[in-house]
Formats: C-alpha cells, sequence, structure tokens
C-alpha cells in the first residue's frame, strides 16, 4: 500500500468572465502518492494547470478539500499558504523565473536563506553538492543570460528541491527546451525521483510522459483515465512510448 502524501476531494475550481462562470476543476478525487513521478496529461484547457496549482497552494479551490499533513489547504490563511510552499513544496515551471542580475547560484541560495532554521553555511554547501550533482558547477557563478536554457532549468531545478520539499511540482518543465536539454531535465527529474523524491508534472510532451510511474488523463476539469508503469529504465524506452501513445490515444488525445 501506497503513502498517501496529498489528497484532494470534491476538488471543484471556477472563474467569472463577463458574468458567466467556467468550472475548469469539477469534483475531482485524487491522491498524490510518496515516491511517485505522476504526470498529468490532456487537451490545452482541460485543467491540467489548474489542478497543479490548486493541489501545491499556488491558486485556492473554489470548494473541496486539499489534506497536507492534516491540513485543508483550502482554508489556509495566504500567510500560512505562502510557509507552507515555502518548506513543503518545490516548484519548476516552463519559464525559469530567475532573477536577471543575479548569478544561478545566488538565484538557489537567496530564496534559500529565507528559512531562518537553516545556517547560511549548510544551505550554501548544500547548493555546492546540488550543482555538481545537476552538471552545472561550472556555471554556478554566472547570470542566466549567460547560460544555456538546460543551465538555466537545471538552477530552478535545484532552487526547487534544496529544501528537500515532500512534493516537487513542474508546470511544463521541458516547454522551452530543445531536444537535447528535455532529456538533460527529464534525466534528472528521473533520477531525482528514483532517488525518492514525489514528483508531480503537467506536460503536453509524451517524452515526459514516458518517464511516469502513474500517468493521469483529465479531460474537460474531471480524471478520465489512469495508467501505471514500472520505474523508468532507459532500455526501454521505446516500449514504454508505445504504450504510452497507445494509452494517448485510446483517452482520445
Amino acid at each position: 500500500m501506497k503513502e498517501t502524501v496529498l489528497s484532494a476531494r470534491k476538488l471543484c475550481k471556477s472563474f467569472a468572465a463577463n458574468g458567466v462562470q467556467n468550472h475548469v476543476l469539477t469534483g475531482i478525487d485524487l491522491d498524490v502518492y510518496k515516491g511517485d513521478l505522476t504526470v498529468v496529461m490532456g487537451a490545452s484547457g482541460s485543467g491540467k494547470s489548474t489542478l497543479l496549482y490548486a493541489l501545491s497552494g499556488m491558486d485556492r479551490a473554489t470548494s473541496g478539500e486539499v489534506i497536507y499533513n492534516d491540513k485543508d489547504l483550502v482554508k489556509l490563511s495566504e500567510k500560512e499558504l505562502t510557509l507552507l510552499r515555502r518548506k513543503d513544496f518545490g516548484f519548476v515551471f516552463q519559464k525559469m523565473h530567475l532573477v536577471s542580475n543575479m548569478t544561478l547560484f545566488e538565484n538557489v541560495v537567496v530564496p534559500a536563506y529565507l528559512d531562518k532554521s537553516v545556517p547560511s553555511g549548510e544551505t550554501d554547501k548544500k547548493a555546492k553538492e546540488l550543482f555538481d550533482t545537476m552538471g552545472i558547477s561550472e556555471v554556478k557563478d554566472h547570470l542566466p543570460s549567460q547560460c544555456s536554457g538546460g543551465e538555466q532549468q537545471r538552477c530552478a531545478i535545484i532552487r526547487a528541491v534544496i529544501s528537500q520539499p515532500s512534493v516537487l511540482f513542474a508546470d511544463e518543465p521541458t516547454g522551452a527546451l530543445n531536444r537535447r536539454n528535455t532529456i538533460e531535465v527529464l534525466d534528472l527529474l528521473t533520477k531525482l525521483n528514483q532517488n525518492g523524491q514525489s514528483v508531480f508534472m503537467v506536460t503536453h510532451d509524451v517524452r515526459a510522459a514516458v518517464r511516469a510511474t502513474r500517468l493521469i488523463y483529465i479531460e474537460d476539469g474531471t480524471i478520465s483515465g489512469e495508467m501505471t508503469m514500472p520505474p523508468f529504465e532507459a532500455e526501454k524506452e521505446k516500449s514504454r512510448e508505445t504504450q504510452v501513445n497507445a494509452w494517448l490515444s485510446s483517452m482520445q488525445w
């Protein structure tokens, strides 16, 4: 039996536009399991990114529950949500959101310094180890503009995991990358997951979906399908891709 790290019950999200209510999420029930690499797919506008934002506390659901550590994120104050996102959740987006006048290393450690319970020297040491692990230690003192898109995204991943989050949320993390950088970033996310990091990723990219241990398909704000797979092995990538494409076809993707 897998351990549940995050749960959603009857989760709904609506937006009002021109006097009309648009229902983006409609009564979703979902458990996110510890150690899974969960990938959510679906057509544009299906609600997959909205689901990620609601689960992570980046956006507040209209109704329903999001339970983490016996707390309902929907009922937390903005201050409580900010602290939870800083300490318990990590975030990687399509746009890296790196500060342009700070080095890659500073982009990682300065936000981490906000956690006063961890000495700055310990944060620096952990950051250097992660830059080595991610293979970009040689550019850690460069500005983002001096680095490739792949190097910037790896820096964003370091920033997301330096606090050892319970869940790493990734919203289209390879959407702005070329093929080579996409594979490098997916390799890193896969490695993190296989070392125990729980990952919840939204993507349009089949290459990313192939890395999943759990695939979820969302359509018109509801979950319409799910598939589980064993941990990723590079030598079985082609067969996994065939399996994923067949499943996506059955979902009418």
